[in-house]
């Protein structure tokens, strides 16, 4: 018998999958394919289906987790490439955290909430 998973992704919600797109593209995620309904969103080996649906109390409480190799370079990326202004978003500066990372929270246009961190040395 073979059990053995290949990969798991999340179907992340997206109240306007145009701008939902444009806002990922913006941090440097590709979206090499979508329909009018979904668009399947990458960076590197990492990946997730953003779709077409909202329903806010869901929105509002879906988190997702990206661990990074450099958080210091993800959030500059977010700097620069004005995400917050130009999609109405929130994000923190990165901070050392007890539990052994270095992270930032963001929102994204819809209300997910997203921690992008990297692991801390021992």
């Amino acid at each position: 018998m073979n059990l053995t998973a290949v990969e798991i992704k999340a179907f992340v919600p997206a109240r306007d999958l145009d701008v939902s797109k444009a806002f990922y593209e913006a941090l440097g995620f590709e979206v090499p394919w979508w329909s009018e309904d979904m668009a399947y969103v990458r960076h590197g080996t990492t990946s997730f289906l953003l779709q077409k649906f909202y329903v806010r109390e869901h929105a509002d409480n879906f988190m997702m987790h990206l661990l990074v190799e450099n958080v210091d370079d993800w959030y500059r990326q977010v700097v620069e490439a004005r995400v917050v202004e130009r999609f109405g978003v929130f994000a923190e500066t990165p901070q050392d955290r007890p539990w052994g990372l270095r992270d930032f929270p963001m929102s994204d246009p819809t209300g997910v909430l997203w921690r992008i961190g990297q692991n801390l040395p021992a």
